[in-house]
């Protein structure tokens, strides 16, 4: 980076949003699957999948003074691609380098234990597929999903990462920009945090689906002498079944 007096340039935010606009389009061109993170406005994650996983980071002390240093490279979009798969993410990160960092992080299944407690829990107290996508729940059950070392969100030993660049630190600013970045995206599909905790979302939701269907059925009288199927009842709702 050029050096002013002993000092590094300034670089303007606008020159930082410039600069990763055309990574964006240098990468493009090799690789069209590419998929920036783009955010309007000041928040990162404003639907309650996406900020439950950005609070659940700042809730631990070994992120809370390191986390922040991804905030402004997420908002200038910097995070130039971020990938979601089972049990991993993969990001490429625009910085002072011409080219971009990468970033590998993984994150641990979640364990059995909780999840069996999880179930338990959630039996007739979520409606639809469509009311968990919109975190749209009793406040016990958001609190039960997001209650420290013991919720479904991963705490710090549940996260491993790596980056490409020379930053001795244990969080560098690129990782803290893609663990922020996954907010944002989870905003875009919430069920992909199943995916990436390694945990099946119809188990979530199955029982309590059962129940409304037959609440359904006696309510409105149907009187039938076929057999509905968990799987069929599943597929009305929307809920896909390996």
């Amino acid at each position: 980076m050029p050096r002013y007096g002993g000092y590094p340039k300034h670089i303007t935010v606008a020159e930082k949003k410039a600069k990763a606009k055309k990574h964006i389009e240098k990468l493009r061109k090799k690789n069209p699957d590419i998929s920036p993170v783009t955010i309007e406005g000041r928040k990162i994650a404003k639907t309650w999948w996406g900020e439950a996983w950005n609070k659940n980071l700042e809730k631990y002390a070994d992120y809370s003074n390191r986390i922040e240093r991804g905030r402004a490279y997420v908002r200038h979009g910097s995070v130039l691609d971020l990938k979601i798969k089972k049990g991993s993410i993969s990001a490429l990160i625009s910085g002072s380098r011409a080219k971009p960092y990468e970033v590998e992080i993984a994150i641990s299944p979640l364990e059995a234990a909780i999840w069996d407690t999880v179930i338990k829990e959630c039996e007739g107290k979520i409606d639809s597929l469509q009311e968990l996508i919109d975190g749209k729940f009793p406040k016990a059950l958001s609190d039960l999903f997001t209650v420290k070392d013991k919720g479904i969100f991963p705490s710090p030993k549940e996260i491993g990462f790596y980056c490409s660049c020379p930053d001795g630190a244990s969080m560098c600013k690129h990782i803290a920009a893609a663990l922020y970045a996954i907010g944002a995206r989870l905003d875009e599909d919430p069920k992909m945090f199943f995916e990436l905790r390694n945990i099946k979302i119809e188990e979530l939701i199955s029982d309590a689906i059962s129940k409304k269907t037959k609440t359904l059925l006696k309510k409105s009288k149907i009187k039938s002498s076929r057999v509905i199927e968990e799987t069929d009842i599943l597929d009305v709702f929307g809920v896909d079944v390996d």
